[in-house]
């Protein structure tokens, strides 16, 4: 995390009692997807409130060889350029095949249209790309990590 990323976040920390400090067990810095337009896109429907959900290809971790995120993880939401936009706090962390997420998850993401057409047409694509770009085949059977989280900061 680079140092104005490490800046922001504690703006917000700095609010919290010792008891919310230790429930955080990681905080990071990132943007949501994997180009300018939809990372940019996703940070401002993050700051509106309007996107309270993400995903990921559960293999990537295991490539990668991360853990899974864990509920209490504090995001530094970036926009492109890596400002910082918001902060937001996981809710909640679980596992689910592509083709059986639910509609309902769909819309928590808040993208396009807001349909669950339009997330599933948009993550099958996304996520055939990725796989092919770690050297993977992408299945509709194939296991997402599902994010649920709250704006924390700034308010409002």
């Amino acid at each position: 995390m680079k140092s104005e990323h490490k800046r922001y976040l504690e703006q917000y920390t700095s609010t919290l009692t010792k008891q919310q400090l230790q429930e955080i067990p990681d905080a990071i810095a990132e943007y949501f997807c994997a180009d300018e337009f939809n990372a940019n896109e996703c940070a401002r429907l993050v700051k509106a409130g309007v996107k309270r959900a993400s995903c990921s290809l559960k293999a990537a971790y295991e490539v990668e060889q991360e853990s899974l995120p864990e509920v209490g993880r504090l995001t530094v939401v970036l926009d492109w350029d890596e400002n910082p936009v918001c902060i937001v706090r996981l809710t909640e962390v679980s596992c689910c095949p592509f083709n059986l997420v639910p509609e309902e998850f769909a819309h928590l993401e808040g993208e396009g249209d807001g349909s669950y057409q339009w997330w599933y047409k948009a993550h099958l694509k996304f996520f055939t790309d990725y796989a092919k770009s770690i050297g993977r085949e992408f299945s509709l059977n194939d296991e997402l990590v599902l994010e649920r989280f709250e704006k924390v900061y700034p308010e409002g």
